[in-house]
């Protein structure tokens, strides 16, 4: 089956617009489909528009914070209502907690003898404004050759520029993802650096709502697949998975969706699935 539930739009930090993303990931034949832009989920209805014969679920990725490291949660199928309503003036302080964090950088980094205009980042910036904002703004001025240069000398957390910005804990992304009717997975696990933190942190969320983990991150190989699906199965969590393309910002993910076996198929759809018409669609 072919999926993407882990991609970017101009909505936030990726280089092509919401309804592009979706049409690329319907030539490469998806039938079930999530935009999981960061802290927002304003391309849904683009990408609905343009893939009317896929299955298109409201989703976002949301930054969240759990003693101390960052957590991105990866909300599938947030529906219309006072719970959406709450999840959206939640992301929109963020919004603005963010465009004033930009300006903070761009001072750090004048500190550091780095020149940037922050309202010319800003006027850039189609979506939510972030760090890779800054880090395209330093290689397009010569001051880095990659986006990953810029986060690993400046930009990283706790970085010399890097500035704290105000995200929501995990248990409270959890409590208005559940409340805007969605799903919740752990975003590229990896990112934490080993299996034990991993594990602790789905345990401590279990009961309050983290029921996936996304052991099928595009990017890994078999053997990296194979140990994060055998943690979900440990801890009976639900493997999702999509590409996490960007386009231009990450061009070793040259286009959106993946590949994932009919088992896998199968325990996913019945977990997003809110009837058995979805299910039966889907597979």
């Amino acid at each position: 089956m072919k999926v993407d539930l882990h991609c970017h739009s101009t909505c936030s930090d990726g280089s092509l617009p919401a309804d592009e993303v979706a049409r690329r990931a319907g030539r490469f034949g998806v039938t079930l489909f999530a935009l999981t832009d960061h802290d927002t989920f304003v391309g849904f209805e683009r990408t609905a528009d343009v893939l009317p014969d896929v299955t298109v679920l409201r989703g976002m990725e949301l930054s969240c914070k759990d003693h101390g490291r960052t957590v991105h949660l990866l909300l599938y199928g947030l529906t219309e209502g006072e719970g959406l309503d709450a999840l959206r003036a939640r992301t929109d302080q963020i919004f603005v907690a963010r465009t004033h964090r930009l300006r903070e950088i761009c001072g750090r980094l004048e500190a550091l003898g780095h020149s940037l205009d922050p309202e010319a980042i800003l006027a850039q910036t189609h979506g939510v404004p972030g760090r890779p904002a800054v880090a395209k703004a330093l290689v397009q001025a010569g001051i880095c050759t990659s986006i990953k240069e810029a986060f690993s000398r400046f930009l990283r957390d706790g970085g010399p520029a890097d500035v704290p910005v105000d995200r929501v804990s995990l248990r409270e992304g959890l409590e208005l993802g559940l409340a805007a009717g969605a799903k919740a997975s752990l975003a590229h696990p990896h990112a934490f650096g080993e299996f034990g933190l991993v594990e602790s942190l789905c345990r401590r969320h279990r009961d309050h709502g983290l029921e996936g983990l996304e052991a099928l991150y595009g990017r890994y190989g078999k053997a990296e697949r194979e140990g994060w699906l055998r943690l979900a199965d440990k801890l009976d969590m639900v493997a999702t998975g999509g590409s996490d393309f960007h386009g231009e910002a990450i061009p070793e993910v040259t286009r959106p969706g993946i590949e994932i076996d009919d088992a896998r198929a199968d325990a996913l759809v019945r977990w997003l699935g809110t009837s058995n018409e979805l299910h039966h669609r889907l597979l």
